[in-house]
């Protein structure tokens, strides 16, 4: 065996090794960005992970369990019976004909699939007290016993909200969005909000002196407000076709679940801390064909805030993003930043984002206090029309700042272009100790930019065939960057 063949056979050899520990949730930390395996080879593994949940070919009509769809008669009690039915007799689909439903919190059981058919909506009732006894849940990255979420489901199997119809909270300016404290969201002074006595505040400092879950009640007179859609402690969740809108807080927000697929899903809810779809500590994730109108970020990856996130230590990993659209929002694709427990494996390809009321493309943040580890995030094939702020950019002063210093690293956006990039295309900002490491950009292209990029404590930066306003940037064109 020659010399050459020696050497192909070992670095082959060590190219398997690194392959094998990320495909084993290992990491490639040390390996330089211009070094590593295409990632993207490793997203066909992920798909053949997740799997839709099947339901019997079983059909319970909600209206045949007393629901009235005139938009007037409460039909919780009728969707209730409905579900503990279906998921008594094996599973099949619990129907929404056309028409306005009434309803407070929907609890899914095992083995159903709530399906609404066109011309279906359900209206959530905007009375915080239809909304208890507290239910366990999380609350920005801190678990809590809290308000149900308007549809919840704790540690159940082979769940699916589906079909054509639409899911409306009702949440305005005249109720839950008010509890932001904002007068943006109709909050007037000297009325109630989750600031006021420090309610908020509260919540994280129980969390951070470790006070039993159980102990966290909150609810009624703290004003945190609901999710829409959390799925708790999951295994096989499917969320397809339906059309979400005015949300109270976060939408879509599968927590430390494994097998979920959300697509075809349209979310309009332009309120406070109106994010998209927020996966939380979740494994094997497809979200896919679906649009994004929010009042913040449109896609943010999560795995839990500060002492709490680290408490539980679950990661938000596999997680693969296709074919979706994002128009208003903080962010486009997000990671943070409730983070501490970290993040890795994020694929997100084929997708635009275009609004002025659009803040950034692909977006980073965690801080000091929150630690934790964020890598292997690629994007490829992105269009982006218009975004307000940044293109790309990775924080790691967002809000407090602490002992736990955080990490990012192995960030590679490939194939994008951008027409109007606002103030900064690529914004990098680390710490000395721990700097922004390995990130690649290939092929992008980026017009109408202020400022091209801007960096401060990063290592191992590659630019290949990157045009800002015109002009090719090289490598050798990078403002000096920590060795």
């Amino acid at each position: 065996m020659n010399t050459n063949r020696v050497i192909y056979f070992f670095l082959s050899l060590a190219c398997f090794f690194v392959l094998l520990s990320c495909n084993r949730g290992g990491t490639v930390a040390e390996q330089p960005v211009s070094e590593t395996l295409d990632a993207w080879e490793n997203v066909d593994e992920i798909m053949q992970q997740i799997n839709p949940p099947t339901f019997p070919d079983k059909d319970f009509l909600v209206t045949n369990y007393g629901a009235v769809g005139n938009g007037t008669v409460d039909a919780s009690a009728a969707i209730r019976k409905a579900i503990e039915a279906c998921s008594s007799e094996g599973g099949g689909r619990v129907v929404v004909p056309a028409g306005k439903y009434l309803s407070g919190p929907i609890y899914l059981e095992s083995n159903v699939n709530l399906h609404l058919e066109k011309g279906a909506t359900i209206l959530f009732s905007t009375n915080p007290k239809d909304y208890l006894p507290l239910v366990y849940t999380r609350w920005e990255g801190v678990e809590l016993m809290n308000y149900s979420p308007l549809i919840y489901a704790f540690e159940e199997k082979n769940i699916a909200v589906t079909g054509e119809g639409t899911l409306d909270g009702q949440a305005n300016e005249s109720n839950w969005w008010p509890w932001k404290g904002s007068k943006k969201y109709g909050w007037k002074e000297g009325t109630p909000n989750q600031t006021d006595g420090d309610k908020r505040a509260a919540l994280f400092e129980m969390a951070e002196n470790n006070v039993p879950v159980s102990d966290r009640k909150f609810g009624d007179g703290f004003y945190l407000r609901p999710q829409f859609v959390q799925p708790y402690r999951c295994e096989n969740v499917l969320i397809e076709g339906v059309t979400i809108i005015n949300s109270p807080m976060w939408i879509l927000n599968p927590v430390l679940c494994t097998n979920v697929t959300i697509q075809k899903v349209t979310v309009e809810s332009q309120g406070p801390n109106s994010d998209g779809c927020d996966p939380e500590s979740c494994k094997n994730v497809l979200i896919k064909d679906c649009y994004f109108n929010t009042g913040d970020d449109c896609i943010a990856i999560k795995s839990g805030r500060n002492a709490d996130g680290r408490r539980i230590n679950v990661p938000s990993e596999n997680i693969i993003i296709q074919g979706c659209s994002m128009a208003n929002g903080h962010g486009g694709v997000v990671i943070g930043s409730e983070i501490s427990g970290g993040v890795r494996n994020v694929f997100a390809e084929n997708c635009t984002m275009n609004s002025p009321l659009l803040d950034r493309a692909l977006r980073i943040k965690t801080s000091s206090m929150r630690g934790g580890v964020v890598e292997n995030v690629y994007l490829r094939n992105i269009e982006v029309g218009q975004v307000a702020e940044q293109v790309i950019r990775v924080n790691m002063f967002y809000e407090d700042e602490g002992p736990y210093l955080p990490t990012v690293r192995n960030i590679e956006v490939r194939n994008m272009t951008v027409k109007n990039g606002g103030k900064v295309g690529v914004l990098l900002e680390g710490y000395e100790q721990s700097p922004v490491k390995n990130i690649r950009l290939i092929n992008v292209k980026i017009d109408q930019v202020e400022v091209p990029f801007k960096f401060s404590n990063v290592k191992d930066v590659l630019f290949n065939d990157v045009i800002i306003n015109g002009e090719g940037i090289e490598l050798e064109d990078l403002p000096e960057v920590q060795d």
